[in-house]
């Protein structure tokens, strides 16, 4: 039943908000009798809404529950101020994303107006093979995660997506010595991605933040300065270094 719940909410998605109950059943691939059930039980939890024209959409409720989701949370709200210093320097787009599963789930994303490029929008997903984020996050995670997520399928989607694992794993060692990746056009193939880390507490990696950018404008040395800087201020934040304690001079002693 749980399994059947998941199909019906992610049938829904960024291009498809509201959908007939009729729709929602194929694109869940669950029958429209068993549908119907589910969406009025959904509905009266609030994970489900009718729209006036008697479509359905995600409820609100569903929001508030994934807000709940303290640890993507956490490093969102730490890395906006940041994020928006990123943006001003790079102008087109600064985003920040986490591991999930084999996954980079995108948290945020902040553009620049004028920028054309539609990809890597919050809630996406892109396989950590894909984008300069999922490397970041790749490289270090531990070893049998890698070597389990190498073990593949990996998903191709350009020409220059890299799905040949040792050459992964030359991406991965080379994130892990220079504290960053840049390359173009492994998710998008007019675009380039820089990506480095985002520590939290005892140093371990929580998130990754990247400047994307036109391939043919991407000028590393002078992005790099910025997204190292946000990423340090963001790990700051998220594991402040405590300040040491004040030295107390020695009691006199009693005469």
């Amino acid at each position: 039943m749980i399994g059947r719940v998941v199909r019906v909410l992610e049938a829904f998605d960024r291009d498809r908000q509201t959908l007939t109950l009729s729709r929602l059943a194929a694109r869940a691939g669950v029958p429209r009798s068993t549908v119907h059930r589910l969406v009025e039980e959904l509905i009266g939890y609030g994970l489900i809404r009718r729209t006036h024209s008697g479509e359905l959409q995600i409820g609100l409720r569903m929001w508030e529950i994934a807000t709940r989701s303290q640890p993507a949370m956490d490093v969102r709200e730490a890395a906006l101020p940041f994020m928006d210093d990123v943006l001003s320097v790079v102008r087109q787009h600064t985003t920040l994303a986490v591991l999930d599963g084999t996954s980079a789930l995108y948290v945020e994303r902040m553009s620049a107006p004028d920028s054309v490029l539609d990809s890597a929008r919050i809630t996406d997903r892109l396989p950590l093979n894909a984008c300069s984020p999922g490397l970041v996050l790749l490289a270090h995670s531990p070893a049998a995660f890698q070597e389990s997520f190498l073990a593949g399928p990996l998903t191709k989607l350009t020409d220059e997506t890299p799905v040949d694992p040792g050459l992964i794993r030359r991406h991965l060692a080379e994130v892990r010595h220079r504290g960053f990746v840049a390359l173009p056009g492994i998710g998008v193939s007019e675009w380039l991605g820089i990506a480095v880390p985002v520590f939290g507490p005892e140093r371990t990696v929580v998130a990754a933040l990247s400047a994307i950018v036109p391939r043919d404008q991407g000028d590393v040395r002078l992005i790099l300065p910025a997204l190292l800087t946000a990423a340090h201020g963001i790990s700051r934040t998220l594991a402040p270094v405590p300040r040491p304690s004040a030295v107390r001079p020695p009691a006199a002693a009693d005469h």
